[in-house]
């Protein structure tokens, strides 16, 4: 089977985008690991498929596959991708859009200035939400890591994140930490782990490790997440700058029951073909 992909990026979080609308596929989590493998496929933190919605308040559906080919609920940086990308296809005219996802419908809008905004929705803070293991909701909670204790704000954008503050984001134990955060036993659906230092009011310094995906250089929905935590603890004021390793994006929350609006660039790297083995087709 040969099918037709996008590669594309938001701040070097990189996508295969794929076009189900005009071509016939539905991948399975055998092929999306082949696509998203960096020596043998495309490569990618995460594979984006574009569908037909099935809502008749959407525009499309969104569906998003991490690497490790696991089906997941929201993708902030690959939400800015979508609608570049179905303005670069000719899918629509539209320069804001409603895109159905896993979560819930999201509205992208493409700025005069190739920026992309995204709503991203109303943060959630219950930990039945999350999902994660808590007696009640708190702004911080603890936990308990390798024999240490650390403070997390945990926060869902649609999907789980555990944010903590750290005084130095190079020297943060991502590697170390990420891991063990992302499959804790109290995020009984695994967590994305954000590492945050607050370098003022407005601007903050963000490595998120992501579940299913590993470092990436940049997590839209991580940088929400943070965000929201950081005027929850009274350190940030919106709108926050944040400094991810692939640049800069703009999020602004004006407090709780409000949405969390995003803002950030989306590139298109190349288009191509590649042949799915056989293989991989069952």
């Amino acid at each position: 089977m040969r099918i037709r992909f996008t590669k594309m990026h938001g701040l070097g979080n990189d996508f295969v985008v794929l076009d189900a609308i005009n071509q016939a596929f539905v991948p399975n989590g055998a092929q999306v690991r082949f696509l998203a493998d960096r020596h043998f496929g495309v490569g990618c933190d995460q594979l984006l498929v574009v569908e037909p919605a099935q809502r008749p308040d959407a525009d499309f559906r969104y569906r998003i596959f991490n690497a490790d080919g696991g089906e997941v609920e929201q993708c902030g940086n690959g939400a800015r991708c979508f609608v570049r990308f179905v303005h670069e296809r000719g899918l629509t005219d539209k320069r804001e859009i409603r895109v159905e996802t896993k979560c819930g419908i999201i509205a992208p809008r493409l700025e005069d200035d190739g920026l992309v905004t995204v709503d991203m929705g109303v943060p959630r803070f219950s930990p039945g939400e999350i999902p994660f293991v808590a007696q009640e909701d708190a702004v911080k909670h603890q936990l308990e890591i390798a024999g240490h204790f650390i403070d997390i704000s945990v926060v869902s954008m649609g999907n789980p994140h555990a944010v903590q503050v750290v005084d130095d984001v190079d020297a943060a134990p991502v590697d170390r930490d990420g891991p063990r955060i992302e499959s804790h036993p109290r995020f009984p659906q695994r967590v994305n782990a954000g590492f945050m230092q607050a370098v003022g009011r407005h601007d903050i310094r963000l490595r998120v490790y992501e579940r299913g995906a590993g470092e990436t250089l940049a997590c839209g929905t991580g940088a929400c997440a943070a965000v929201v935590a950081g005027i929850r603890r009274g350190l940030l004021d919106s709108p926050v700058a944040v400094q991810t390793r692939g640049g800069q994006l703009t999020i602004a929350w004006s407090g709780a029951g409000s949405p969390v609006l995003m803002t950030g660039p989306a590139a298109t790297v190349f288009e191509g073909e590649i042949d799915i083995p056989e293989d991989l087709q069952s």
